[in-house]
């Protein structure tokens, strides 16, 4: 169960805001049976993220997913979570051309998908559309780091902040989105020194993936630790569970009985009460 706030009160920004040292839980969803689930578990955050993308619709990364399809998932989300915090990944291309275009895609997700709060990748280039945003009402996360919607500029899936350098630069990005009103920022794909660094620097709450231990918290995607997922699993994924293999077997078997006719049987058929097979004999 959850340890932010009381088990019944609701998860809000101003909560996780304050739950800086504390340790946040967050994890995706895309449907209303996983976001229960992990509603129930204690969740604090729920994002619904664009690595449906990948998990859901089966990209190879996450450019191709729509708004559209975005807010379709959210609601499925948002008629389930009662307590967690639904926060709406702003997936590629719905707010890069500027101030309108964003405010208009985050708007359509708390109203349409009915999210809580909207999360965006960049850092200090993406400073002033956050402070708009947060302006006009719509809480923030921020995510710096291995933004996987800039794959083509990173040259792939690569770790962020291996040099000093760049290690200045992630910190810099971390007080430009604190400054700018994020209320958490997500920290992916990065040495965990450095989430250590931003996380001392920043007063806000991180939440790390990929980014070690000392982030304020932590975030997965559901099916890769549900041992879910396809294809390459990265270094910092957990499969608490293979299930996988518990559903491939549970599908066999119900091939095999079907196809021996040992499906359904005569407890699982309904039938005819002898009074109406009487009548229907005659």
């Amino acid at each position: 169960m959850s340890h932010l706030g009381s088990a019944e009160g609701k998860v809000t920004t101003r909560l996780i805001r304050e739950s800086k040292g504390k340790k946040i839980v967050a994890i995706t969803a895309y449907d209303y049976p996983s976001a229960r689930l992990v509603d129930e578990a204690g969740v604090d955050i729920v994002l619904v993220g664009d690595s449906a993308a990948n998990v859901v619709f089966g990209y190879d990364n996450t450019l191709p997913v729509t708004l559209d399809e975005m807010l379709l998932l959210a609601r499925g989300v948002t008629r389930a979570v009662k307590r967690a915090l639904v926060v709406g990944d702003m997936p590629f291309g719905t707010y890069h051309s500027g101030r309108k275009q964003a405010l208009r895609s985050a708007v359509r997700f708390l109203k349409e998908g009915g999210v809580e709060a909207v999360k965006l990748e960049g850092g200090a280039r993406r400073a002033s559309l956050v402070e708009e945003l947060c302006e006009a009402g719509i809480p923030v996360m921020g995510h710096i780091g291995l933004t996987p919607q800039s794959l083509h500029q990173m040259g792939g899936y690569r770790v962020q902040g291996r040099t000093a350098a760049a290690a200045h630069k992630l910190i810099e990005d971390a007080l430009a989105l604190q400054q700018a009103g994020a209320f958490s920022i997500v920290l992916e794909g990065m040495p965990a020194e450095i989430a250590g660094m931003i996380t001392e620097r920043v007063s806000i709450p991180t939440i790390g993936i990929g980014a070690g231990s000392k982030c304020d918290g932590q975030i997965l995607v559901y099916h890769d630790l549900l041992g879910l997922s396809f294809g390459h699993q990265p270094k910092f994924v957990r499969r608490y569970v293979q299930l996988r293999d518990i559903i491939s077997k549970a599908l066999t078997a119900y091939v095999d009985d079907v196809r021996s006719g040992r499906f359904p049987s005569e407890e699982e058929s309904y039938h005819l009460s002898a009074e109406v097979r009487e009548q229907l004999e005659k």
